[in-house]
Formats: structure tokens, sequence, C-alpha cells
């Protein structure tokens, strides 16, 4: 990742310059957090919040950090914050105060071999320095903190910075950073195979239980009404989320009786010209976009040579419209093809060609909408009698 900087004396002292992080170009700006702490619980008001997400977004990933420390300008941290008054010098060392005394990250890991869960309290911040004659601001991290920060190798989520740097609620925060782990995760599965497609398909649709969202939000004694709790902890920050975000966001609740035992999000990816700007820089990301094209290219081969295509054909399940459309022949190789194949098992290659003539006697109008989901929804639906029929026969 590279970081925008200039240099400053350090001290007045030009033989100890310091590289300080600069906030311009922000939106190629990005955060890396291991999973683990993007779960843990945050025990830390909004701004002490973002004081710390800012300094994270000033470690280059590639390269080590010297005395786990970076250097931010006062002039551009104050314009992050959006203060101009008179008070914002007190009103920044009481944040930075607040972030040093009770700011702590509540961490929970499971322990593979025992499957349980192992808890940690970490400060995130060993010191904070700055002077009344420099605009430098050194901020040091724990070192046990940056084990969830630096070298991360796998599951990690990144995030735009100007993404957070618009919220404004400590509830919106949180709430942003689990979303983008989920979805993180299906951008990377969509992309390298590895999960089944329900499988990716709930990272996009992320479940959460309400006793696990009272913990991750630190609200467990807060908001003990059901409506007051919407309202703080879903309600406001998701229309935060959509309004200066890449995602937008829903949610519905699911109920167990009376009561409310989970939400289910809907995330979708904003389409803009931008979007993945802050990602032009980052070599995995990269990396995976190639694959992917690769990916679509092998996909389409696949359908245009696949027996299967030419049986829809006859049938008159697509037309040549739809053999032209990559992204409708890459949607059947990849999601309906396979379960043709778990039938041509089951009942053979007839079979397959039973299937399609039925479900050409039935289609509608409206199917051809979006053939490869109409034909996945049906194939689908039929394999599950022809398994029981076929357990029945043994």
């Amino acid at each position: 990742m590279e970081i925008i900087t200039k240099k400053y004396p350090y001290n007045n002292y030009k033989d100890n310059e310091r590289t300080v992080c600069s906030l311009k170009e922000i939106e190629k700006r990005k955060i890396a957090e291991h999973n683990d702490l993007i779960t843990s619980v945050a025990k830390m008001d909004k701004v002490p919040l973002k004081i710390f997400e800012l300094a994270v977004s000033c470690i280059d990933t590639e390269k080590p950090l010297e005395d786990n420390t970076v250097y931010l300008s006062k002039t551009e941290l104050f314009a992050f914050f959006k203060v101009d008054d008179s008070n914002k010098h007190s009103r920044f060392k009481e944040a930075i105060t607040t972030l040093h005394q009770q700011s702590v990250f509540e961490v929970r890991e499971m322990n593979d071999h025992r499957n349980k869960f192992e808890y940690q309290v970490i400060s995130p911040l060993e010191k904070t320095t700055w002077n009344d004659y420099s605009d430098i601001i050194s901020i040091t991290f724990t070192k046990s903190i940056m084990p969830y920060l630096i070298e991360l190798k796998e599951k990690f989520t990144q995030y735009a910075l100007s993404d957070i740097m618009e919220l404004n609620s400590k509830y919106s925060i949180i709430l942003y950073k689990w979303l983008s782990m989920n979805y993180n995760q299906y951008e990377h599965y969509s992309v390298k195979g590895g999960r089944r497609a329900e499988q990716v398909e709930t990272y996009r649709n992320p479940s959460i239980k309400m006793s696990e969202l009272r913990t991750l939000t630190d609200t467990v004694n807060e908001y003990k009404r059901s409506d007051h709790f919407e309202i703080w902890i879903l309600k406001k920050p998701l229309e935060e989320i959509n309004a200066h975000t890449h995602f937008n966001v829903t949610y519905e609740k699911i109920k167990k009786g009376r009561s409310i035992d989970s939400i289910v999000f809907h995330i979708e990816k904003k389409r803009m010209a931008d979007d993945n700007s802050y990602k032009l820089d980052d070599r995995a990301y990269q990396d995976d976009k190639k694959q992917k094209s690769r990916n679509e290219a092998d996909l389409l081969k696949q359908a245009m040579e696949s027996k299967y295509t030419r049986l829809l054909s006859e049938n008159f399940l697509i037309g040549m419209n739809d053999i032209m459309d990559t992204a409708t022949m890459v949607g059947l190789q990849k999601n309906v093809y396979p379960l043709y194949d778990e039938l041509k098992e089951l009942r053979g290659l007839n079979g397959v060609k039973d299937h399609l003539s039925y479900v050409s006697s039935k289609q509608e109008a409206y199917s051809k909408r979006n053939v490869a989901k109409y034909l996945k929804k049906a194939i689908e639906q039929y394999l599950p009698t022809v398994k029981r029929q076929e357990l029945d026969h043994e």
C-alpha cells in the first residue's frame, strides 16, 4: 500500500526527519485489520475509535513499522474530524486521554484444538506525543495490538478510510466494519472459489444473533427496549452507512416466538465510477481481478462446449441472445450445469433430458428475464425429490 507522505523535521532537528501521514487523496487510503479485531468489542466512544482507525490507515502493510509508531499532522487530523473551533486542541487532548485511559478491545479467538474461545483485553496505544511548536503527532501502538494490524496473510479485512470518515456514531463504525468483513469474504470466494454457492451468498446476506450483536456493539446493558435498540443500533447506523459508504444495506428481523432472535443483513455494493479506487494499489486485488477474468473466460469456453447448452437450446430454454451473453453462459456453467451433473449421476443423461423437457413445458414468460436463475431454481427444487426416490429404492 502506498502511503501519501511528506517529510517534517522532528523536534526541529532536520537530521531526525519523520515521514508523516497525510490525508491527501484520502479515497486511496485503506485500513486493514485482522477479523478477530473486527469482531472484538471496542470499548471506546466515536472519536477515540476514529483516531485509532485513522492511525491504522497510516500503516504500510507491506513495510515494517519502525518502533510501532506512525506520524500524523495535527492540521490534517483536525481536518479529518472537521474541527476548526478554538477548543480543538483541548478536545483533541481529551480524546487522546480517553483513548489511552479508558479504551480497550476485548478480543475473542477460537482455540481450534479445544473448540472453545480464548479472550484478551488489549490496550491499542502505548503512547501519543506532541508539542506546542510542531505540527507532528506520533502515535505508538502497543506490542499486543500489532499482530492484528501487520503481516496479515489471511482472515483480515480491508476497507476505505473515506468510508469511516463520514460516520458519526461508534455503532455505525462497528457495524460497517462487520459488514465489510462479510462482504470482503463474499468477493474473495466469488473469485477464488472454495465455497458452495449457498455459502458464498451468506457472506453477502450475513446473519447475527441479537445476543451477539449486543456483545459486538457493547450494548448488553443498554437500549433494553427492542424499539430503542433498533433505532440506535440498526436504523440510524444503516442510514449513515448507506449515505456515506460504498454499501447499500437493508435488514430483516428473524423471530422465534414473539422475540427477535437474529438479524439478517442484505449488502449491495454501490456501482460508482471510483468504487474500487482505494484498491488500485492493492496487488492482491489486482491479481484477483485478473484471475476472475481468466475464470470467466474458462467458464464461458466450457459452457459453449457443454452438451447441456445444446439440450437447453433444443428445448427452447435459451436462445441465441442468451448464448451470446457472457454473464448468462458463465452463470449457467458455474451454478446450473454442476446440478445437471448430479442429476445425470442419478438418472443418466435421459433423466436430464426429461427434466428439461418438463421445465420447457411449464416455462412462463417472466422466467426468461433471468434464465440462469430460473433454471437453477428449477433443478434445485427437483433434485431433492430425485434423491429421496433413490433412497426409497435402496
